[in-house]
């Protein structure tokens, strides 16, 4: 359990929360090298992802005069469209900046639902600092993706959901971009059961977070090279690398032609269409980066999307 991440603030998100989402299911597979896995399916959320949790969770926090401000953030796609749905639920003027490697698809969907969307920047760092700036100059409200106790809070509900859904998990697989899943589901699951294990999968093109795991500090990329956007910022923060450093046991790496593959399986084999980033967990099991040990394995799938074809 982390004394960064109290179980409250988690449990007090979910009553916050649960009217305006959905339930997401756990679905039980079998790969195609016979591994076992139970998939929670957030790519079946609301806006596409979990990541209107954290955002919802935020923004129904906010007081009214924040509100009035309008909210900004950056994201590489799924947070913005969190950010930009709990705006349309609360009357919530949203601008949202987008790096230029967003998938297509994603940008012309926020255009339908953000009040502005603003695509500038190589990754997601650069349209990050563009979001701050546009913060501090109109006084709007600034949003993070990832570290934001809010946030976290709101993304660990995934986490009760699965353990109530798949008690039996000894291992959880969890796709890091920022880390604010990770941070908050690790939080969550950690607190109910102690001795499962949380893994955590990046691109072997941004290994953001298991660079400064290894290096015990903050590091910042010099370059990202991997397709997966929201698996990429450059650099972290202080908050998720020590929750992440507390209770996540490993972390692994993919290429993204794994997570191609995998994406490719979920679809031909469970009728998923995915973002990269949501097949990362399956890439990592399929590549033979882990196997099952006799254990039971459960996995997140993160967003929906159609970068994986």
């Amino acid at each position: 359990m982390s004394s960064l991440l109290p179980i409250e603030l988690i449990d007090a998100a979910r009553p916050r929360i649960s009217p305006r989402i959905r339930r997401t299911p756990q679905m039980d597979v079998v790969l195609d090298n016979d591994i076992p896995v139970s998939l929670k399916l957030e790519c079946l959320q609301i806006s596409g992802s979990f990541k209107i949790r954290g955002a919802l969770n935020t923004v129904l926090g906010l007081d009214k005069a924040s509100l009035e401000r309008g909210l900004v953030t950056a994201s590489g796609g799924n947070h913005g469209m969190g950010v930009a749905t709990a705006g349309a639920m609360t009357g919530t003027p949203t601008t949202i900046y987008l790096p230029r490697n967003t998938p297509v698809s994603k940008i012309d969907k926020l255009k339908s639902i953000a009040t502005e969307v603003i695509v500038d920047g190589d990754v997601w760092d650069d349209a990050n600092a563009l979001a701050l700036e546009d913060a501090d100059k109109k006084s709007k409200t600034y949003v993070h993706p990832f570290a934001d106790m809010s946030v976290m809070a709101g993304q660990g509900t995934v986490g009760l959901e699965i353990l109530e859904d798949a008690p039996d998990l000894d291992v959880l697989l969890v796709a890091i971009g920022g880390g604010g899943l990770i941070s908050g589901v690790a939080s969550a699951v950690k607190a109910i059961k102690p001795d499962i294990k949380v893994i955590g999968i990046e691109a072997v093109g941004a290994p953001t977070l298991k660079n400064s795991v290894d290096a015990g500090e903050l590091l910042t990329l010099d370059h990202i090279s991997t397709r997966a956007g929201t698996l990429a910022p450059r650099r972290s923060a202080e908050i998720n690398l020590n929750i992440i450093s507390e209770l996540v046991d490993d972390i692994l790496l993919v290429e993204d032609a794994d997570m191609e593959s995998a994406a490719r399986w979920l679809w031909s084999n469970c009728g998923l269409g995915v973002e990269l980033s949501a097949a990362a967990a399956i890439a990592a099991l399929r590549s033979g980066q882990m196997s099952s040990s006799g254990e039971r394995i459960g996995a997140i799938i993160c967003g929906a999307g159609l970068d994986g074809f």
